[in-house]
């Protein structure tokens, strides 16, 4: 998103139209911490370039993931400490042969600082073309607009999973959380993604840390992004949506959720059977 800113579950698929696919995240009720299910997201037979690397290209340094285009890491001076990203120009790029709407989107995600919207605002078709120019990720103009149509319905996604914990454990403390700041994470696997990898061969192609205003308290969660399995024409998108463990009250927040799930998954099954 940018500066009024940053997909769909804590165990949710997202995809362009949300449908659902087998993964290693569970993908019924929401709100839910993650679980394993028996096959995994990505199709492990197919050799040709995955959508994501063929449409947002290669955002790491070891030319291996590919990541949010829109930078959430730099170090320039100029970075936005909201969501880590720099100014972008409204301008045509070098070379751009077709004009891009500069029209930004408002999201629903609320901001908890104060700046000239309540909501964050996801960049201009323009700003994320020049955004991919920045670092050298070259894209078809013809595709920007569904590019940031994708971007912006995960950040959209990831946000309503937020919710759904934020509401399943703290609802009655806060009414109205809001989004504080972001930071891309992409070369940092968190410690599910690696079980997941470790599990079954699949690593998510983004991570978002985001930083969460809980009626004064600030709480961190993590967003693993995986690509899941294309519904026709349409990408399908996994998100796995939980809230770090910074402390003992995210630990216990964790716990509970993974009890309710184990209850819900054994215990219900087993008394439909009797």
């Amino acid at each position: 998103m940018s500066d009024a800113d940053s997909s769909n579950n804590s165990s949710n698929n997202s995809g362009s139209k949300a449908g659902k696919s087998g993964c290693p995240i569970d993908h019924t009720p929401a709100g839910e911490a993650p679980h394993s299910r028996p096959s995994c997201p990505i199709d492990h037979t197919q050799r040709t370039p995955s959508f994501a690397r063929s449409l947002f290209g290669n955002n790491n340094e070891d030319n291996q993931t590919p990541a949010c285009p829109v930078d959430h890491k730099s170090t320039n001076d100029q970075i936005n400490p909201l969501n880590m990203m720099p100014n972008l120009s409204q301008d045509m790029h070098t070379g751009q042969t077709q004009k891009l709407s500069t029209e930004r989107e408002l999201s629903t995600i609320p901001r908890a600082t104060e700046e000239d919207t309540e909501v964050w605002e996801y960049p201009s078709p323009q700003q994320f073309y020049n955004a991919l120019a920045r670092k050298n990720m070259p894209a078809p103009e013809e595709y920007v607009d569904v590019m940031v149509d994708i971007h912006n319905f995960l950040n959209e996604g990831a946000w309503n999973e937020v919710l759904k914990w934020e509401k399943a454990r703290h609802g009655e403390e806060c009414l109205k959380p809001k989004l504080t700041r972001l930071q891309g994470r992409p070369r940092d696997l968190s410690p599910l993604a690696r079980i997941y990898g470790w599990r079954y061969g699949v690593l998510p192609f983004d991570r978002h840390d985001w930083y969460v205003d809980r009626c004064g308290k600030q709480v961190r969660y993590v967003i693993d992004y995986y690509e899941g399995h294309a519904q026709g024409d349409m990408p399908a998108f996994n998100l796995v949506v939980r809230p770090a463990i910074d402390d003992f009250g995210s630990l216990t927040d964790r716990a509970k959720q993974l009890w309710q799930d184990a209850k819900e998954k054994y215990f219900s099954s087993s008394s439909q059977s009797h």
